[in-house]
């Protein structure tokens, strides 16, 4: 039995599947974009990194430990919930019902971190808000993830899927610049907020729901409810489990590299997400960045990754999505591996924003790769297994990077930890059979 049948065999794509017009495109794009105030500015720049991990909360050790345990339970309940998710959206039709009720529940985690004050007592709490804020994130990002096949079709989605990536990274840049200017380090405080009681920061938390919330309208508005799959019994929550083991086992008989995928993506995204997470790090333990060379080098970051996935897209739809992972991934192995014997500022500027460039195709290409093997009325379910697998591992790049560190003796060397991770992905990708440009795996 060959692995893809050949298109004629393939069952005909639903309504829902035919292209999108351009204000659904740019409407499932700003979800993204409303989305990286959760990212970027809750969980990576401002709110945690400035905020929660501070002496307020006991000590950056401590507090940085606190948040990591909550997140790794978080990181556990995505992978038992998300791909049992995106299969009962599947069944039901209700794909952009459960995007809303999951973004909701974002913003109102969100904007709970208000409540958050600078004492230790309080740590736990805003720990929990934003580990379970991450469970909903994800969950909402499985149904997010699945609409790109009703937008798109197998000869447009890589463009457009970059499209989207690019509005994450420049909604990221611009609530930065927002948030930063005018409440961290305003000229002049804006309704009388200070710094005072940490009043500055749970602003931020407010500030970054409702720019969830308004963001995420349009998305609702533009793209129509997906279409239940009449084939599929309805079934119960717990029920659901075992339908999800035998769609694995069914994959492993007729579709084993949809599997293989799925391994090999899990560990290079993983990957992928420890440059960003160690970057800043990185950046000031061994580089010599201060803190606002920090916040330029991220909007730099952010706008050299938008470039880089918004180009890919092309890449994408004419070479295929497994061509420009390959070229992203041997890009930041070199990349990263001249940085690790570079010196200075300037050494981490260049190569750092090499790096920037070469995530984001990485990124995007890793979601069509998982949209072209989709098939038609299971694109949730399959999206669900996409964020599972990928927190399965989550914790091999923060190990690998510790552990070279502890090896080597000097913060830098960390990095090895990192390409190891991105090269062992590479490695389990090369035997990967392409999916096909022209439709979905029956």
């Amino acid at each position: 039995m060959t692995e893809y049948p050949p298109a004629a065999a393939y069952p005909p794509a639903p309504t829902a599947k035919q292209p999108g017009t351009t204000w659904q495109i740019v409407a499932w794009s700003l979800w993204d974009w409303g989305g990286a105030a959760f990212n970027a500015v809750m969980t990576t720049f401002i709110f945690t990194a400035l905020y929660l991990t501070g002496d307020a909360f006991g000590g950056a050790d401590h507090a940085t430990a606190v948040l990591a345990f909550t997140m790794s339970v978080s990181g556990l309940f995505i992978a038992l919930l998300a791909p049992v998710a995106g299969q009962r959206s599947d069944h039901s039709g209700r794909r952009k019902l459960w995007l809303g009720i999951n973004t909701v529940i974002v913003a109102v985690l969100t904007g709970a971190c208000f409540f958050v004050q600078p004492q230790e007592s309080y740590l736990l709490f805003g720990c929990f808000l934003i580990a379970a804020g991450h469970v909903f994130f994800e969950l909402a990002g499985v149904n997010y993830n699945a609409m790109l096949l009703q937008i798109s079709t197998k000869s447009t989605i890589g463009k457009i899927s970059g499209f989207g990536w690019a509005a994450g990274y420049l909604g990221g840049i611009v609530a930065l610049l927002i948030v930063f200017f005018a409440l961290i380090k305003p000229e002049v405080a804006i309704f009388g907020i200070t710094a005072a009681d940490g009043m500055s920061y749970r602003a931020v938390a407010v500030f970054s729901a409702l720019w969830i919330l308004v963001f995420s309208i349009p998305v609702l508005l533009a793209i129509p409810e997906s279409k239940p799959d009449p084939t599929m019994p309805k079934v119960g929550f717990f029920q659901s489990y075992r339908e999800l083991f035998r769609t694995i086992v069914r994959l492993a008989k007729t579709q084993p590299h949809t599997l293989y995928f799925l391994i090999s993506s899990a560990i290079f995204r993983d990957g992928l997400a420890a440059i960003f997470t160690f970057g800043a790090v990185l950046a000031v333990g061994s580089f010599g960045f201060k803190t606002g060379d920090v916040l330029i080098f991220a909007i730099a970051g952010n706008v050299v990754a938008a470039i880089g996935a918004l180009s890919a897209g092309y890449f994408d739809d004419k070479f295929g999505p497994k061509a420009v992972i390959v070229t992203s991934l041997l890009g930041l192995l070199a990349s990263g591996g001249i940085l690790l014997f570079l010196d200075g500022k300037t050494a981490f500027w260049v190569f750092g924003l090499i790096l920037c460039l070469f995530v984001g195709p990485a990124q995007s290409s890793a979601r069509t790769f998982m949209g072209r093997l989709a098939p038609p009325g299971h694109e949730g379910e399959l999206f669900g297994l996409y964020a599972t697998t990928g927190r399965a591992v989550s914790f091999l790049a923060p190990l690998l990077f510790a552990q070279s560190i502890l090896l080597f003796g000097a913060q830098k060397w960390g990095i090895i930890g990192i390409l190891v991770v991105l090269l062992a992905g590479l490695v389990l990708l090369v035997p990967v059979k392409a999916p096909p440009r022209g439709g979905a795996a029956a």
